[in-house]
């Protein structure tokens, strides 16, 4: 699988109207500007701002990084899925950069009664006391940001390869940053950065802005959420090859494509090679000694793709992908690879076969399902 998935290790939001509560286990994340008072500005009423951290743990990427992609080279996206968002502007930009300093998830939810502070907070890296945030004298090549007129903190940050999203309230709302740079910094024999993981904020421009028409609210699902939607880190790599021996590609306008080897059901730890049967339909008939069914051929070269739905949401969970979802064939046919602990266990999921065959293009999605279960 050129395309696999891993899911955090801890997240929290980080809020600057409520500088010592911690909100490790919520179920949102939040990026958002406000007032206290919600929609109504009073007098003397302060704008807010809310960041998010997330981070994942630094066996799992060493697992896919040096495991599974080696010495390919590869691509890191940083996705986090919306929950809600009002307000949105012509144009909103968020950023996401590496965190500078190590930091503690903690327990706590956002407004719990009384206030948990036992982890990372506006003020503090690990809980209400200890360690703060740096707000000044900043380590070369890192910041911060805050409010003079708010209580200092708001995390810390490496300047460098900063990763940023800019939409409108047509656009994906989704964040899906590319983050390679930032993960190339985090892995190999001599790393820049320390992995702490990522902030997420909105931009400077949009923080702390003294303008009711002009607060943004934009809240993520959590590591914790009760969804099916989870950040995770994408890492994206080529894993294409292509040697068909005496085999033949397919070709005309009736071709038939099959799953091989799918017994419907796979364990987390799994790594499934999905082989396809491929043949004419309808083949010419001719004077043979053997079933003509049993010949099997090969999808075009670069123009045969995989992917993989939800069989529940319908929603693509691995997207067809010119470059990283390439079929490739070797001298017994077509096959493609998948990692299933890549994929949430405990759900049914939908193979599609895309490609381009005598001119036509073609999706076959002939109830190629499989479940994932926990081992």
């Amino acid at each position: 699988m050129a395309v696999y998935k891993i899911f955090p290790t801890q997240d929290a939001t980080i809020y600057s109207a409520y500088p010592n509560q911690n909100t490790g286990l919520d179920e949102i994340l939040d990026a958002s500007t406000n007032f206290l008072t919600g929609s109504v500005q009073t007098n003397g009423d302060l704008p807010q701002t809310s960041r998010f951290l997330i981070q994942f743990d630094d066996s799992d990427i060493a697992y896919v990084t040096q495991s599974l992609i080696k010495n390919k080279p590869w691509d890191a996206y940083l996705k986090v899925f919306v929950a809600n968002s009002t307000y949105l502007q012509t144009n909103t930009t968020i950023l996401a950069n590496a965190v500078s300093g190590s930091w503690n998830m903690g327990t706590g939810k956002y407004m719990d009664s009384p206030e948990v502070q036992n982890g990372v907070s506006w003020v503090w890296k690990t809980y209400s006391g200890s360690n703060a945030w740096l707000t000044s004298s900043y380590a070369s090549g890192s910041t911060g940001s805050y409010s003079p007129n708010n209580t200092p903190g708001g995390g810390v940050w490496w300047i460098a390869d900063s990763a940023s999203q800019t939409f409108s309230y047509r656009s994906d709302l989704d964040l899906n940053f590319d983050v390679t740079e930032i993960v190339e910094y985090w892995t190999g024999s001599n790393p820049v950065w320390n992995n702490n993981g990522f902030i997420v904020r909105q931009s400077s421009s949009q923080e702390f802005i003294n303008n009711i028409n002009q607060q943004i609210t934009l809240k993520y699902f959590s590591v914790d959420t009760h969804t099916i939607y989870p950040p995770c880190l994408e890492f994206k790599w080529k894993d294409f090859s292509f040697s068909t021996g005496s085999l033949t590609q397919i070709t005309g306008s009736n071709p038939y494509v099959s799953l091989a080897n799918n017994p419907g059901f796979f364990y987390s730890e799994s790594i499934q090679r999905f082989r396809l049967n491929v043949r004419p339909e309808f083949p010419a008939r001719s004077f043979q000694t053997s079933s003509i069914y049993t010949a099997n051929y090969f999808l075009p070269s670069g123009s045969s793709y995989w992917a993989i739905k939800d069989l529940d949401t319908n929603e693509y969970i691995v997207d067809f992908d010119p470059i990283y979802t390439l079929i490739s064939t070797d001298v017994s046919g077509s096959f493609f690879d998948v990692h299933m602990n890549g994929l949430q266990p405990e759900r049914y999921y939908q193979i599609l076969i895309q490609s381009t065959i005598s001119g036509n293009t073609i999706v076959f999605d002939d109830d190629y399902y499989f479940k994932v279960i926990n081992g």
